[in-house]
């Protein structure tokens, strides 16, 4: 690690919350799609496929740049490549003004990615900046950009509806690039890159970076991301569709609701780093993974009538989730999704504290694919289906492995390290009834 005594906290302070606010800024114009595409799938008459597709499309830029823009931002610092990185976002996203046709949008949406890989250059950028033992709480500080999406689901409709999606698309441009000349002008170089200018030394070649990336646990901790980022995104992205679908709300309405989600989803990231740093990221990953599974089944169970033949005749009743209920569980979900995320990037620094921006880079990209692969396949759920639950139904799939991987993994790492627990057991009447039973 590199040296940090000569960084004062008010240093640290003013990187972390230069980073959080940049990252606020470049995640509500990742997001705009969630918004904007509502009115564009009208325009253009646009089946649910079609639409997944659109809105995912500037996640899959986002997601694939991450592991380039992580190196990059350990080669020649995340002030600068995070400051590049939201002013190309800026030019893509009021460049897609001048769109009219679907294959122009799809375009303009995958340079409107760009804005998405801002998240591995922070991470790199905060990260050089913290010890160890404070990398958790000053990365979940960070990731509670996420809080972009409310920003963009809150005030976006509102401003669609006064003036249309284009004059949103333009305000968010404006918006990211005055946001990139506040971050450029008050941050300052990480100290990593700056130790290596004072000492001379060289980055390191790139392929000694992506070195770690050949170990199965890097794969193990993408998987995690796919379900607290990737779904995470894909919800962000999804619910103002599902909800003007299936409960027939206004854009302005869903969108609200649908902070309901993002907004625990993004600021409680905080509070999982914090747990992280204390009780330990293993420990939290069990806490989301273990309610995840539980909130996505209740919510993938569809709206459903049964008839009950009685013994005095037909029985009927009717078993579906209503709006309240439904939003309470998706603030559960959102809650417990921002402690997931906090928790996988508390791993990187202590695992891999050399290649912070390789490993970060790949774990964000297959997190950020999930926010790519996920709302088309909702989306093609539903035109297969016709259920709308369809897209809970794929989330529960999906945390589901995800919690049999990590016990597994885990189980093994602790007979491996603990030879004794795979000859001992938890039912210590058993082991005493064997030592008493004679010998033949």
């Amino acid at each position: 690690m590199h040296d940090l005594s000569h960084v004062s906290g008010a240093q640290q302070q003013r990187a972390l919350w230069l980073s959080t606010f940049a990252f606020t800024a470049c995640f509500a114009v990742w997001m705009i799609f969630s918004i904007i595409g509502i009115q564009i799938k009208a325009q253009l008459g646009l089946n649910d496929t079609r639409f997944g597709l659109l809105i995912a499309t500037p996640v899959l830029t986002g997601s694939l740049i991450r592991v380039f823009l992580g190196i990059w931002a350990d080669q020649f610092g995340g002030r600068r490549v995070l400051t590049l990185v939201m002013l190309c976002g800026a030019a893509a996203t009021w460049l897609l003004t001048y769109a009219t046709t679907y294959p122009q949008f799809l375009l303009a949406a995958l340079f409107v990615g760009i804005a998405g890989g801002s998240f591995s250059v922070g991470v790199t950028y905060v990260s050089s900046w913290f010890p160890a033992e404070r990398q958790g709480t000053a990365l979940g500080i960070f990731g509670a950009g996420n809080v972009g999406a409310a920003v963009t689901k809150l005030l976006a409709p509102l401003l669609m509806v006064a003036a249309g999606w284009i004059m949103v698309a333009r305000v968010w441009a404006v918006g990211l690039a005055v946001a990139a000349a506040i971050f450029y002008l008050f941050s300052q170089e990480d100290p990593a890159l700056a130790g290596r200018r004072r000492s001379g030394a060289r980055p390191m070649p790139f392929s000694e970076q992506m070195a770690p990336l050949r170990n199965l646990q890097v794969w193990r901790f993408s998987l995690y991301y796919f379900f607290v980022f990737g779904g995470f995104v894909a919800l962000s992205l999804w619910l103002p569709r599902y909800l003007i679908g299936a409960y027939g709300l206004d854009v302005a309405t869903a969108g609200m609701i649908a902070a309901a989600y993002s907004i625990p989803a993004s600021l409680f990231r905080i509070v999982g780093g914090w747990l992280s740093d204390k009780l330990g990221a293993r420990v939290v990953m069990y806490w989301t993974f273990g309610v995840s599974t539980l909130v996505t089944f209740l919510l993938a169970y569809p709206d459903t009538r049964y008839v009950v033949k009685g013994i005095e005749g037909d029985i009927a009743f009717h078993l579906a989730i209503g709006l309240v209920p439904f939003t309470v569980l998706v603030f559960v979900l959102g809650f417990f999704m921002s402690l997931g995320k906090a928790a996988v990037y508390k791993h990187i620094p202590v695992y891999y504290p050399q290649h912070v921006g390789a490993v970060g880079g790949v774990v964000g990209m297959i997190g950020g694919l999930g926010g790519f692969v996920l709302p088309i396949a909702f989306g093609a759920m539903n035109d297969l289906t016709g259920i709308w639950t369809s897209c809970f139904m794929l989330l529960f799939a999906v945390v589901a492995a995800a919690l049999a991987w990590m016990h597994f993994a885990i189980r093994r790492m602790e007979r491996s390290h603990f030879p004794q627990l795979g000859r001992e057991t938890d039912l210590p009447e058993i082991m005493a009834a064997a030592a008493t039973r004679p010998r033949r």
